[in-house]
């Protein structure tokens, strides 16, 4: 990878963590906020639990772009301790890429969802439902691609297995 394509790499790395972080700290302050004034004040604002959830939906996205950057995503391993390095790899790539198709088909499910939902159904604090499930589409799309590119580079993850390696 060439020193440009690094820092584009890096700076795409630090605006994502610092987007999942402060989701996270927007997503505690407003909760919080809603637990005091419904307990102390028997009030709340009324927008900020469908917020909460749309918050969620987006933090959801951006961690699983996040594991997949990393190579800390979900993965079954029992079959790599069988595997020699050529096999390995192979079976790796394989799973990346049918990991990256079934992204690809969440991508297009969740677009013909936003569709179909376009223009119908009712705002969330002003923001219409349709752009909220948007970030289904945008998120599983973006985690296909990155799915996709990872299947070709080495992994980054240095994580033990959860069994120890056979002899």
């Amino acid at each position: 990878m060439s020193d440009a394509a690094r820092r584009v790499a890096d700076l795409i790395e630090r605006i994502e963590t610092a987007l999942i972080a402060l989701l996270v700290l927007a997503m505690v302050v407003l909760a919080g906020a809603q637990i005091l004034l419904r307990n102390l004040f028997e009030t709340g604002f009324a927008w900020a639990d469908p917020l909460l959830r749309a918050m969620v939906l987006c933090a959801a996205m951006l961690g699983a772009l996040a594991a997949a950057r990393d190579d800390k995503h979900i993965g079954l391993d029992l079959l790599t301790h069988f595997l020699h390095r050529r096999a390995k790899r192979a079976a790796r790539v394989l799973a990346l890429l049918f990991a990256a198709a079934v992204s690809a088909a969440m991508a297009w499910y969740g677009w013909n969802l936003v569709e179909v939902d376009y223009g119908g159904t009712t705002p969330i604090a002003g923001i219409p439902g349709w752009v909220i499930e948007a970030i289904l589409p945008v998120g599983f799309a973006l985690l296909a691609i990155r799915l996709a590119v990872r299947a070709f580079m080495p992994p980054r993850s240095d994580a033990p297995a959860l069994a120890p390696e056979l002899p």
